[in-house]
């Protein structure tokens, strides 16, 4: 959420970066100055009635200390509680005015942010790797999991329905594979603390990240209760120090969690319907980070180097895409996609999102810390990105390393988590 008054100081200008996310972002605010004067008034009035109010008991207490009749001014306090009581009642109501309007607002593009308004004006800031030579035709990781007997669409469509994969045998040892390497690469080599979240959260903590009110429909709900699914584990970790009050000192703190991801997909019919890369579950290692304002964009590219590093250790070639300011998500001031090769589909598929808060989620949640040697407290800048999305690595391995027998060879850093078996071959 965007802090009070800066929008209010800087109103034309946060429009004008809002409207590089497109028309109907930068048309939010169109009311801001209304609300907010109308908010202002009602609270300007509602202290003008209190400082009234206890004039006139201090005269009256005065009065009647003195022996004098003071009922006129007794009359007139009994009115103003009345009076008071209705302006509160509108100071109230403009306050939530005021609350649900900022509460729609997205976060405000970073000044790097390339200007667009759709995916097709990201820009691509490098590639790593180069992508193999086949000599014979590449298959996606659909057929070539069914073939090997280790990925099932027709079993879990039975049990669960559409958008859920069942794996088998070395497939699922694979799965386990992934997560334990992504796992001890970012909590031995690149300094994670390592965090298992709950699975559910609240509503509170939805808010916090910015998931609510905005995106419920993207989101499972258990009826009858508070408690969500979470679709990213963005969500727990970054609330585990919500309301709390950090030492600088504290800070860069560096959070890594596996957790599954449940997702609604809400809007996504027609749209990837073949294979895992749209499910309603998924497995996820994501990274976290809480930093102090001035550090967060140096943050930002080391994060987004530490999932670089799973994809190079697995030989995986990949881009780095800057997101534009109409591609960015609600939340996020900049954002980094990695995208992976698929050779069996012939194009560069998201696996990972890298991006930068700065206060947003940190004003929303109240993560604020204590800057050393000064009194005054400051929100600190939230961070996060997939380390990997571990089910799209797996089909990215699965297509990358397929072999012309339709065996695939498992990458040398893998072989030690799959107990020393070298490729998956046909049963």
């Amino acid at each position: 959420m965007l802090d009070l008054r800066l929008v209010r100081e800087n109103l034309a200008e946060i429009q004008r970066r809002l409207a590089l996310r497109g028309p109907d972002a930068g048309a939010i605010l169109s009311d801001f100055k209304e609300v907010d004067e109308r908010r202002r008034d009602a609270i300007t009035r509602s202290e003008a009635l209190k400082a009234e109010r206890n004039a006139l008991s201090a005269q009256v207490a005065q009065l009647k200390k003195s022996g004098t009749p003071a009922e006129e001014q007794m009359q007139r306090t009994r009115s103003l509680k009345d009076e008071i009581e209705r302006c509160q009642a509108e100071v109230l109501q403009s306050e939530q005015q005021m609350q649900n309007l900022l509460q729609q607002v997205p976060n405000v593009p970073h000044a790097s942010v390339p200007h667009g308004t759709s995916a097709e004006d990201n820009v691509e800031v490098r590639r790593w790797g180069t992508p193999r030579n086949f000599e014979f035709s590449p298959k996606p990781h659909w057929e070539i999991g069914e073939r090997l007997g280790v990925l099932d669409f027709e079993r879990a469509a039975k049990i669960s329905g559409a958008r859920f994969a069942v794996y088998w045998d070395e497939g699922a040892r694979l799965e386990r594979a992934l997560a334990n390497f992504m796992l001890d690469t970012h909590t031995r080599e690149h300094g994670y603390r390592e965090v298992l979240p709950p699975f559910m959260v609240n509503a509170t903590s939805l808010f916090g990240t910015g998931q609510l009110p905005k995106f419920q429909e993207d989101l499972f709900r258990c009826e009858g209760s508070d408690h969500w699914l979470i679709p990213t584990a963005e969500v727990p970790v970054t609330n585990l120090f919500r309301d709390e009050v950090l030492e600088e000192s504290q800070l860069p703190i560096s959070l890594v969690a596996y957790t599954p991801c449940f997702r609604a997909e809400a809007g996504s019919h027609g749209k990837d319907v073949r294979g895992l890369i749209r499910q309603h579950q998924f497995q996820k290692v994501e990274l976290v980070k809480f930093s102090r304002p001035e550090d967060s964009y140096e943050e930002h590219e080391r994060l987004t180097g530490h999932a670089e590093a799973i994809l190079q250790a697995l030989n995986l070639p990949y881009r780095v895409v800057s997101l534009c300011a109409g591609d960015l998500g609600f939340s996020a001031a900049k954002t980094y996609d990695l995208e992976v090769w698929l050779p069996g589909q012939n194009v560069y598929r998201e696996i990972s999102s890298c991006s930068n808060f700065e206060s947003f989620q940190a004003r929303r949640a109240s993560i604020r810390f204590r800057p050393e040697g000064q009194k005054k407290i400051e929100f600190v800048h939230t961070l996060n990105g997939s380390g990997l999305a571990v089910g799209r690595t797996w089909l990215a391995v699965m297509e990358n390393y397929q072999q012309a027998d339709g065996s695939v060879r498992i990458p040398d850093v893998l072989v030690p988590y799959m107990n020393g078996e070298t490729a998956i071959r046909p049963r």
